[in-house]
């Protein structure tokens, strides 16, 4: 049997990510009226468990990931790296062949991409990429989603990004060439997105560039988002913040993008830094829908991971 690593967007492809969100939609639909820890009624993943590594800290990733596959019927086992053997030098493959042996698929947030494909290697169960330095999948699945119920599609919207060339910028590219919508980045000189992934999505035929000017990077856009500037375990580097200045996300900076243009963020925000809280609080925001769709869509990943979907 064929096993299904999430550890990109490209893993599944256009057609998978189509029937993820549209299971997502309906799953949200069916129990709208229902108690959260309440299980849906067909149960999917009764008897299923998920291992949870996190090596770096988590709010929405853990709590929806853990919902996630209680809804769904199954169980999860959350672990800290610093409290289990990886973190006192035992290898990413011989925690991996451990894991297999005893639970049903597992989800690893961590610093460096390679940990993540180096645990899909040696996995026998599905590994789903969390987060790591270089991609987002899972965010990015929330996102669209999110989209998806404030304009109707994907297809032919603009998505203008503004600041750090980061891994969530870089899932989103990656989405953009899959899903057939458009990227502008607005990145400050120095702080672009990884050439490969602009590259690579070029050359499925996606829409994307790099814009200095972040006023020409809004104009006629669709969905406006930004992430932190200073990542997870950097420090304060007022350099970068002075750098990244210019493209904080405004009122006056939304109101160039498309009248009743989506603001999305991934959170958590520095409220002051990367956006302002007139636009996070205001009425073209969307955060609070697009984190709750994490858990939303992360039950189809798994659906998806465990060949359900």
């Amino acid at each position: 049997m064929t096993i299904r690593h999430f550890l990109d967007l490209s893993d599944a492809g256009p057609a998978a990510i189509a029937a993820m969100l549209n299971d997502a939609a309906a799953r949200k639909k069916a129990r709208a009226a229902l108690p959260k820890g309440m299980v849906d009624p067909d149960a999917p993943l009764a008897g299923r468990t998920l291992a949870m590594i996190f090596e770096k800290n988590s709010t929405r990733t853990r709590v929806s990931f853990d919902m996630a596959m209680r809804q769904l019927g199954g169980t999860t086992i959350v672990m800290d790296a610093g409290s289990m053997q990886l973190g006192r030098g035992e290898t990413v493959a011989d925690t991996a062949r451990v894991l297999s042996r005893m639970v049903d698929a597992i989800m690893i947030r961590t610093d460096d991409h390679a940990k993540i494909v180096e645990m899909a290697r040696h996995a026998t169960v599905p590994v789903i990429n969390g987060l790591t330095d270089a991609s987002h999948p899972c965010q990015i699945m929330a996102d669209m989603q999110t989209v998806i119920e404030r304009r109707g599609s994907l297809a032919g919207s603009k998505w203008a990004w503004l600041g750090d060339g980061n891994n969530v910028l870089h899932s989103i590219v990656e989405a953009g060439a899959l899903m057939g919508f458009e990227v502008v980045a607005a990145c400050p000189e120095g702080y672009d997105p990884d050439a490969d992934v602009i590259g690579s999505a070029v050359n499925q035929g996606g829409k994307v560039r790099i814009e200095r000017d972040p006023v020409k990077a809004v104009e006629g856009a669709d969905i406006v988002v930004t992430d932190t500037w200073i990542s997870m375990g950097q420090s304060h580097a007022e350099q970068k913040l002075a750098a990244m200045m210019p493209y904080q996300v405004t009122t006056g900076l939304m109101a160039r993008a498309k009248p009743g243009a989506t603001f999305l963020h991934c959170l958590p925000a520095h409220r002051g830094e990367e956006v302002v809280d007139a636009v996070i609080d205001g009425p073209q925001s969307a955060i609070w829908d697009e984190a709750e769709n994490r858990l939303h869509a992360q039950k189809s990943v798994l659906l998806w991971s465990f060949g359900l979907l």
